[in-house]
């Protein structure tokens, strides 16, 4: 039998970070990296991604690189696909943790329903849902063959749960619908993956709630009332999961959507 110090170890293994220098996209590499793993980021902007990869390279992470893609482009996806699978002889972890939020730039976005344009939402679809779809079927043959294969998808609370449009009033924050459908789909999807994949590759999905980002204050006191544990969520309350899915942990656990919001959609 394994020791848990064996079990919790990615040393030699590689991961796949998507949307790798957002906020949660951070302490996910920098948690991978803290288990031994090998890294390829993943993100738009080639500055903030070679930041990244050397803080993480100053870390001592094993070996660091770096892809500057935009997934919202087929063409982009296919070009990352063939670079993966060119240059590596291994992917044991591919995180799907890319995405358009409620507070993303969109025109279309967030606005009222009625407002809510359809190209957006087609943005929304190909971001949010098809890329993961897309880097994991074409990724699968990789990671068929290599050691411990787990995908994680980050999807959210409000692909379980309707918002609650109280917390909002007042504020210039936005709960689009594309989101939640997008958030949705890629759950459910999960769940097919799981038993499409296995037993090779395990599949399993993080649902976070509300993570603190300087909302409004009276957004936060809100919240924090819906919460039962009274607070909103931080990046580092996902350490822990992410280290269980992402190793060996885990290696009994497939097709499972984890609920990480403090207790706040058992009311």
């Amino acid at each position: 039998m394994k020791t848990v110090h064996e079990l919790i170890s990615l040393k030699g293994r590689r991961a796949l970070v998507t949307g790798a220098t957002g906020h949660l996209g951070r302490v996910i590499c920098d948690t991978l990296r803290e288990l031994g793993s090998d890294l390829i980021l993943i993100d738009r902007d080639k500055g903030d991604l070679q930041k990244l990869a050397d803080l993480l390279k100053e870390k001592q992470c094993a070996d660091v690189k770096v892809i500057c893609a935009d997934l919202e482009k087929e063409e982009q996806r296919d070009h990352l696909i063939k670079q993966v699978t060119e240059s590596c002889s291994n992917l044991n972890v591919l995180i799907n943790n890319a995405a358009f939020v409620g507070t993303s730039n969109l025109e279309g976005w967030a606005v009222p329903f009625e407002d809510q344009s359809l190209e957006t939402w087609r943005r929304a679809m190909d971001v949010n849902l098809t890329a993961p779809f897309h880097l994991i079927q074409k990724l699968t043959p990789l990671m068929r063959c290599s050691e411990g294969a787990s995908i994680i998808n980050i999807g959210s609370i409000y692909g379980l749960l309707g918002p609650d449009w109280r917390l909002y009033e007042g504020t210039k924050m936005a709960n689009p619908a594309a989101y939640a459908a997008s958030k949705g789909g890629l759950m459910q999807l999960t769940r097919w993956l799981a038993t499409t994949l296995a037993p090779e590759i395990r599949v399993n999905a993080i649902a976070p709630g509300g993570i603190f980002r300087n909302q409004p204050t009276e957004f936060i006191k809100k919240y924090r009332e819906k919460v039962p544990l009274g607070r909103m969520a931080t990046e580092a309350d996902f350490i822990g999961l992410i280290t269980n899915f992402s190793s060996d942990l885990s290696s009994y656990i497939t097709g499972q959507v984890v609920v990480a919001d403090g207790g706040l959609s058992i009311w």
